[in-house]
């Protein structure tokens, strides 16, 4: 019998040998809300097992790869595993496809559709180690994930805006850049926020996102094309 699954085990380059695992890695918990008969266990488990997985798999790697000095690693480790990387990830192996959420749900964009398919991913790290064990998880997570790292180091995407933008300022003028929220619309599913950053009570410039700590970043980016013009 032909698995609903055969291509994006395809995509991923892994076959299970425990088919029920990938029914549980899409399902989403707000489905069962929905379908109370359903059989199914959601996917909250499995994510919080492949956290554990991806974290560890990556810290080996960069330990046994590079000789850089630990904060370095921890901000290269921080970049390969944040929400934003995994649901790029995920959008690009066509996991929401197969994922079986609420109506709601499903009608989700910006951050909560982002965080859901993040964790859909952790998900399927930690289905693909109890099928096949650390190695295989390994192996996908080398094949998907750390292929990064390059990219991620070479053009310092490790590093965070607000705190590279406070270390210029205070080094240059002494002041810590502080944050306004300008504005929020939107429904609560898919809210905007204008954010805007003060040094000294003046604006460097103003950044928008789907959460209040995106915008802030947003802001913090904005300000930092501005500062290294000036300066």
């Amino acid at each position: 019998m032909t698995s609903p699954y055969e291509k994006f085990e395809k995509n991923i380059g892994y076959h299970f040998k425990k088919r029920h695992l990938l029914e549980v890695v899409f399902t989403h918990r707000s489905y069962l809300n929905e379908h109370r008969l359903a059989r199914l266990e959601h996917n909250e488990r499995l994510e919080f097992l492949g956290d554990a997985v991806l974290e560890l798999a990556v810290t080996d790697y960069l330990y046994s790869h590079y000789p850089n000095p630990e904060g370095e690693l921890t901000s290269w480790r921080s970049a390969l595993v944040r929400g934003t990387a995994l649901y790029e990830i995920a959008d690009k192996i066509d996991l929401e496809k197969y994922l079986k959420m609420s109506r709601g749900e499903s009608k989700a964009t910006g951050k909560s559709r982002s965080l859901i398919m993040a964790n859909a991913l952790e998900a399927l790290i930690g289905a693909i180690y109890l099928d096949g064990g650390l190695g295989a998880a390994e192996k996908f997570i080398h094949a998907f994930i750390v292929t990064d790292l390059e990219e991620i180091a070479s053009q310092g995407a490790y590093k965070d805006a607000k705190s590279d933008l406070q270390e210029k300022v205070q080094a240059k003028e002494g002041y810590t850049p502080s944050y306004e929220v300008v504005s929020e619309s939107g429904p609560d599913h898919n809210k905007v926020f204008v954010s805007r950053v003060l040094v000294d009570g003046r604006e460097l410039a103003r950044g928008r996102g789907n959460s209040k700590q995106l915008a802030e970043q947003d802001a913090a980016r904005r300000a930092l094309a501005v500062w290294t013009k000036k300066h």
